[in-house]
């Protein structure tokens, strides 16, 4: 590419007055900027400087590109080398556009009249500029992302083991979290082909926000709700339970676990451990729907020695039945013991059936499971065991034996 042609003669006087003029071009820019663009007026002045050296340094490089049209790529590419590193951070592409677009509007006032062959050089080179600027913030931003990529498996790694201390809020803002409120963590199986942007645009539309970490075969997405703006469809906050239906596509073929909901992301590590429990037993469940929440498999995640599983199986269903009435924990166990028959309960315990009935009916209203279910007597039975041993455990506790004074 080459600037329009010109006498040796005429182009000489041109670069000699542009080389006068370019201190006033200059001036004249950083006004048109001040004027024209609000962003750049509530710049802090450390920043508006390095935006006129940018500015100073497209001007200077067009006369020197003027003088010499095959120096191109290297002109261009200094124009922004001028700029502190941090410029790049603060100001956006589009930004960057737009000032490109005020100096080359400038500079054309000035010439309009004296050359064309000067406004056609001008043109010309803006677009080489632009150019420039794209290849710039391109690089800057696959820089960024690979960052990014390494920073959220390391909040994630984090989130898994644990192993949290008090830089992660800080590593989780530099992600730009938009978490706002409760959260819990999908863990499942890595697709051949995994499809990361799709999660992301599928957890906006539900109005979430995602960490995504993906670790061999398994594939753990962070889900906390987000101060995004919702359509119609999610204008209501779903439950997690329904956003892990909607992300269930972007996972592998196999199990699909849900870790109870935890009030802020800094407890995600709880939702987590429960998550990963349940993904390590979940074949243990031939019927386990997809996906499963980590809750359903208690009693799978208890006999394989989950010591969170046993702990919530005995302090949601035992004590709080316990706590409650000796006749419904009687009841339970004689029920269960009993292949679930109303009549041979009824037998055992002397009472009417429908004294059975309505026990068993006061165990769903005080903890939630309904011991008329396969599964949910399953539940029940392994919190009743867990609680049993605890309990003989507890009692049977050796006590220090005192000396008695002679």
């Amino acid at each position: 590419m080459t600037a329009g042609k010109a006498e040796p003669a005429e182009k000489a006087e041109t670069l000699a007055w542009l080389r006068r003029i370019s201190g006033d071009l200059a001036t004249a820019t950083i006004k048109r900027l001040d004027d024209s663009l609000p962003w750049y007026a509530e710049m802090p002045p450390a920043r508006r400087s390095a935006v006129g050296l940018v500015a100073q340094a497209g001007i200077t490089s067009f006369i020197q590109w003027y003088d010499d049209p095959t120096s191109t790529p290297w002109i261009a590419a200094d124009i922004f080398a001028a700029a502190p590193r941090e410029l790049l951070r603060s100001v956006s592409l589009q930004q960057t556009l737009q000032l490109i677009r005020a100096t080359v509007e400038v500079t054309e006032e000035r010439v309009t009249g004296r050359s064309e062959d000067v406004r056609d050089a001008i043109l010309l080179y803006s677009r080489e500029v632009a150019f420039a600027a794209a290849d710039v913030y391109a690089r800057a931003a696959e820089a960024r992302g690979l960052w990014d990529a390494r920073l959220e498996a390391l909040v994630v790694d984090s989130i898994l083991t644990g192993e949290a201390d008090e830089e992660l809020p800080s590593r989780i803002a530099a992600l730009g979290w938009h978490g706002h409120g409760e959260v819990a963590v999908l863990v499942g199986t890595t697709p051949p082909q995994l499809d990361v942007d799709q999660l992301r645009r599928t957890a906006r539309k539900l109005g979430v926000d995602v960490l995504i970490g993906v670790q061999g075969t398994r594939l753990v997405l962070v889900v906390g709700r987000a101060q995004l703006a919702r359509n119609e469809e999610t204008s209501a906050e779903l439950p997690f339970a329904e956003i892990a239906r909607r992300l269930e596509p972007g996972f592998g073929t196999g199990h699909l676990v849900l870790g109870p909901t935890v009030p802020a992301l800094v407890d995600a590590g709880q939702s987590a451990r429960a998550a990963l429990a349940g993904f390590a037993v979940a074949r243990a469940w031939r019927g386990a729907p997809r996906p499963v929440e980590a809750d359903d498999l208690l009693p799978e995640r208890a006999l394989a020695g989950d010591p969170l599983a046993k702990q919530t199986l005995v302090e949601r269903i035992y004590r709080p039945l316990h706590t409650h009435s000796t006749d419904l924990v009687s009841t339970l166990w004689s029920y269960l013991d009993n292949g679930r028959s109303l009549e041979a309960t009824a037998r055992e315990l002397f009472v009417h059936p429908n004294t059975v009935r309505y026990r068993l009916k006061r165990v769903s209203e005080v903890i939630g499971w309904d011991a008329t279910g396969p599964r949910e007597a399953l539940i029940l039975q392994t919190a009743l065991i867990l609680g049993a041993i605890g309990t003989d455990a507890t009692r049977r506790r050796p006590t220090t034996l005192r000396r008695t004074p002679q």
